[in-house]
């Protein structure tokens, strides 16, 4: 008599057992994939491509007189541009030639007391 108890209990649902085929998946990890996925876009794909495309269009626009920064931190003029070489001075008579993709960033002007 106890054991048959037991056994009940250990017996499988009526319906069948485990969910399987395609209701299986839909209500297992996909959804969760597809959520993460989803995230992974918006959070960190998204504003990468959109960062990498506005610096490219910066670069496209670099003309001579512009004062730019470099990514090592020099700030510097464009004097020369020659195809994707720039030649820009850092100091009064001192020119250093760059690739245009080492260009950091445009400068607007350093900020005064005024400015806020």
């Amino acid at each position: 008599m106890f054991f048959d108890s037991v056994a009940y209990a250990m017996a499988p649902p009526a319906g069948g057992g485990e969910a399987g085929g395609l209701g299986g998946i839909l209500g297992g990890p996909l959804p969760m994939l597809v959520l993460m996925f989803a995230i992974f876009y918006f959070l960190l794909i998204r504003p990468q491509q959109k960062k990498q495309k506005t610096h490219k269009s910066m670069l496209e626009a670099l003309k001579k007189g512009d004062k730019v920064w470099t990514n090592g931190g020099i700030l510097g003029s464009i004097v020369d541009i020659d195809g994707d070489n720039l030649t820009i001075e850092i100091a009064t008579g001192v020119n250093v030639v760059i690739k245009r993709g080492f260009v950091a960033d445009i400068d607007g002007g350093a900020p005064t007391a005024d400015k806020k």
